[in-house]
């Protein structure tokens, strides 16, 4: 819902009731993740529940569930030979939920959008199927919940697993019964988190760094572009970076909060910079710790950060030269070949071209 937020908020705001389909759950090859939204108003539809696939099976639909005003969860599965038939091409299987959505029938979307704009976690618990009204919805904050399940047996189970997730920044599905007991399944939920945009890190005002703070801030990170230099580290030369920090690197990387989520990119290629910087990120939880440099540069990096303690096991955790072998020579290559390398480690991809694999395309 993320990505249609802005347009379904103003809808919202305007009185509008239109239609919004949420994908909550995919098998095999789904073109797009739980989580995915379209939403549909008269003739007007912004986002993708598929990439394309079924998506004028979804615009019809919404139709009927805004006359309705009755949510519906539909699966859609692989198409068919007939090329007019509705399905996925890519042999997956997606189910969606469609509810009307208007002032009245979801009250917390304003303080949802809000929460998220604020970078302030928020989750949103949604009935699917069985005992339980369907499309019945709770919000759920770190302190505090607004809307309820059904009972309050449901609302507290919920609420517990729920804050579990959002502290992970999961979304998916879990099941209870009808009265919250977690030894049953007969009563869907579909918990959407949203959980603040992970972070990344980007040490070093060079002009690589413009780079990659935008392909990360494409890729939706919170991107913070740090350097001890103030006539390079400024607004103006990082536009898309959401903040731009002067600080000695490793300073402000001990100082700031990194998280299982967080990717740090050491752009520096200076000892008295990485150095000390490297010291301190390979002690942190980060998903990706990379540095820029020759091989030569990496290994007299290595000679240092041995000398300075830290441990084999936290020196395999370097990723260094930074990014995939791409060929990459432009800052733009280069920052293409760093997103390629962040994405191939997040899903576990091979990093080989998709002719010379074979099996499913999309990891879980």
């Amino acid at each position: 819902m993320r990505d249609v937020l802005s347009q379904i908020v103003r809808w919202w705001e305007a009185g509008e009731r239109f239609g919004l389909a949420t994908v909550v759950g995919t098998f095999r090859s789904a073109p797009r993740p739980p989580g995915a939204a379209m939403a549909v108003l008269a003739a007007e539809a912004v986002g993708s529940v598929s990439g394309g696939c079924v998506e004028g099976a979804v615009y019809e639909l919404a139709q009927d569930v805004v006359a309705s005003g009755r949510p519906v969860l539909q699966r859609y599965g692989v198409s068919d030979d007939d090329a007019f038939s509705v399905g996925l091409t890519c042999g997956g299987i997606i189910d969606v939920f469609v509810e009307p959505v208007s002032r009245a029938e979801y009250p917390q979307l304003g303080e949802i959008a809000t929460s998220i704009e604020k970078r302030q976690p928020v989750a949103v618990a949604t009935i699917l199927s069985g005992p339980g009204k369907a499309g019945a919805r709770r919000v759920i904050w770190p302190d505090r919940g607004s809307g309820t399940l059904g009972s309050s047996r449901l609302d507290d189970a919920v609420d517990d697993d729920v804050r579990g997730m959002l502290a992970q920044g999961l979304t998916g599905i879990r099941r209870y019964g009808a009265h919250g007991e977690r030894r049953l399944d007969d009563l869907q939920v579909f918990v959407q988190s949203f959980a603040p945009a992970p972070r990344m890190l980007v040490f070093g005002a060079i002009d690589f760094a413009a780079s990659v703070a935008r392909i990360g801030k494409f890729l939706g990170y919170y991107v913070v572009v740090c350097d001890a230099r103030p006539v390079f580290a400024t607004g103006k030369r990082f536009p898309d970076a959401d903040e731009v920090v002067v600080k000695w690197p490793h300073d402000y990387l001990t100082a700031t909060n990194v998280d299982e989520r967080t990717v740090i990119c050491v752009l520096t290629h200076d000892p008295k910079f990485d150095v000390p910087l490297l010291e301190v990120a390979l002690r942190t939880p980060a998903a990706y710790v990379g540095a820029m440099g020759s091989r030569r540069t990496h290994e007299d990096r290595l000679v240092r950060l041995r000398e300075a303690g830290l441990t084999p096991d936290e020196l395999a955790r370097l990723r260094s030269p930074i990014g995939l072998d791409l060929g990459a020579r432009t800052p733009e290559e280069t920052a293409v070949s760093i997103a390629a390398e962040l994405i191939q480690l997040r899903w576990g991809g091979s990093g080989l071209p998709l002719t010379g694999t074979e099996g499913r395309i999309h990891g879980d």
